[in-house]
């Protein structure tokens, strides 16, 4: 058994590594993503969010950061995961399959100029992959954060969507990048709707 402390340290490091590294290689395209969801908002359509476990909760958190507030007081903005209506999801999962519980909720909810703000650490999930091709369908744009090589998801986007992909193979790295992505997108959107921290 490794030392906990040394152990601890040691994932630490890691995660501050990773993260150094993602803060160049990423930046572009978070700001791309930035400015994609900003388009989406100031023409009034809506963002819709996916996930699976983790990349659920990371959904869920870039929704509740847009609907409530960031950091600083603004009207509400229309952002809506697709992971808290377990109603929703189990009557999916149980008529049909598993990997429809995205899908049919896109295809439901989206309209042309929405966007797609799906996670995958592994970019293999079959039910985002579904949510993926849905949006096109839909005419929607689709704004991908993954991880590993980005996966079936990452080889089915178009010219005009935008892929974060986090160079890791840690789902825990991975994911704790996620979130620092999602907290960038969050500050992007706020800067140019409500202005820069005075």
């Amino acid at each position: 058994m490794s030392d906990p402390l040394t152990r601890v340290q040691s994932l630490f490091s890691d995660s501050i590594a990773l993260k150094t590294r993602c803060a160049e290689v990423l930046a572009p395209s978070i700001v791309s993503a930035a400015s994609l969801l900003l388009e989406c908002i100031m023409r009034n359509n809506k963002v819709l969010t996916c996930g699976n476990g983790g990349s659920a909760g990371d959904a869920q958190h870039f929704s509740s950061e847009m609907l409530n507030r960031f950091e600083r007081e603004r009207p509400g903005l229309p952002a809506f995961a697709l992971t808290t209506d377990a109603s929703t999801v189990t009557s999916i999962a149980n008529d049909y399959q598993f990997a429809d519980i995205f899908s049919k909720q896109v295809r439901a909810l989206g309209r042309p100029g929405d966007v797609l703000l799906a996670f995958t650490t592994s970019g293999e999930s079959v039910n985002v992959l579904e949510a993926v091709d849905a949006a096109h369908d839909q005419d929607m744009l689709v704004v991908l954060v993954t991880g590993r090589d980005g996966g079936q998801c990452a080889r089915s986007l178009t010219p005009q969507d935008v892929e974060i992909r986090v160079p890791s193979s840690s789902t825990a790295r991975i994911q704790e990048v996620h979130l620092t992505v999602i907290h960038c997108l969050c500050d992007l959107i706020d800067d140019h709707l409500i202005g820069p921290v005075s």
